[in-house]
């Protein structure tokens, strides 16, 4: 199984390469913006810990460039809205995965698989991660006020929900299928709808 994934992963470093043309325009924004490559460079940095991959950042940006839609949606957002949208048109993002261009993400971004998700909130901290079904978002249509605070190395599970202006603190876990309407304080695990806090972490 092993050696089947390892032959899949090269052949698709090799197709990036192979199609490296493509994205030329993303490879001279990557290294001429400093403070954007650094941030990239965190982002790819935690996929790699979570990972088979052992390359160079600067080859991993293309591989992942590449073959992980998801990964060109967080780029784009990260480029700035119309940087995104002029580069992003031929090759695009997900379309069922929406970041909201309101929405700050700190460095160290993990979206694993993020179908379906929504990213609405004011602010992301450091080292996020999150799955599918997950909605980050107001209660009201417009009021940009009152969206989560997410706090540093916080993971969320399957189909969770966070509504409102609601914080959630540092280093938390909030398990799968979690609907979040209050506060969650820094250092815990929380699950359930309503979420609530099951265990404190060391």
């Amino acid at each position: 199984m092993m050696n089947k994934r390892k032959l899949r992963d090269q052949l698709r470093l090799t197709e990036s390469i192979l199609f490296s043309w493509l994205y030329i325009p993303h490879i001279l924004i990557y290294f001429c913006k400093r403070s954007l490559r650094e941030t990239i460079n965190a982002d790819l940095d935690r996929r790699m810990k979570k990972s088979n991959l052992n390359m160079r950042l600067g080859v991993m940006f293309l591989y992942y460039l590449h073959t992980d839609r998801y990964f060109r949606n967080l780029f784009y957002h990260r480029a700035g809205t119309i940087v995104g949208a002029v580069i992003g048109w031929y090759r695009p993002g997900d379309k069922y995965f929406v970041i909201s261009k309101t929405t700050m993400i700190g460095e160290g971004a993990y979206f694993a698989h993020p179908f379906s998700s929504e990213i609405n909130a004011k602010s992301i901290g450091r080292n996020f991660s999150c799955r599918h079904l997950t909605t980050l978002g107001n209660k009201v249509d417009g009021d940009n006020d009152n969206r989560p605070i997410i706090g540093d190395n916080v993971t969320l599970g399957v189909n969770v929900t966070i509504i409102g202006g609601v914080t959630i603190g540092n280093n938390v876990v909030i398990g799968a299928g979690s609907v979040v309407v209050k506060d969650i304080p820094d250092n815990c695990v929380a699950v359930g709808n309503p979420c609530r806090v099951i265990k404190t972490l060391d």
